[in-house]
């Protein structure tokens, strides 16, 4: 399940965060300028950024506040840095539950060596 392949049995029939995983993310470095993925993350219509490495694996997250910061401030000075990320293979249901209890506004998916698949919203597992 965790690398997006089909799956077998009851449990397979219930969706899954592989299935309403959002992988049109903004992604930036540590090395950017805020201002800058600020522009990109708007012009996306995203209000969220994840921070990669090279290798795509998370290194942090900007949410709506740190996007507001210093424009000229590096990303590695403002960005949330280890978010906590969530497997593809996590139920909707159980995520929709994590984000309503945590107060999430949107949660990484990543694999288990930590690089990137996308994000889900609050929209996207239905706890809006």
């Amino acid at each position: 399940m965790s690398a997006g392949l089909p799956t077998e049995g009851t449990n397979a029939q219930q969706p899954r965060l592989v299935d309403v995983v959002r992988r049109d993310v903004p992604t930036c470095s540590l090395e950017e300028r805020l201002g800058d993925v600020r522009r990109r993350v708007g012009a996306a219509g995203w209000e969220a950024c994840v921070v990669v490495s090279d290798e795509r694996v998370v290194l942090g997250l900007l949410r709506a506040a740190e996007l507001q910061a210093d424009p000229g401030l590096l990303v590695e000075r403002v960005m949330r840095p280890g978010p906590s990320t969530y497997r593809p293979f996590v139920s909707v249901a159980e995520m929709r539950r994590i984000m309503t209890e945590r107060d999430l506004a949107s949660s990484p998916v990543t694999t288990s060596d930590g690089k990137l698949v996308g994000i889900v919203t609050k929209k996207d597992v239905g706890a809006v």
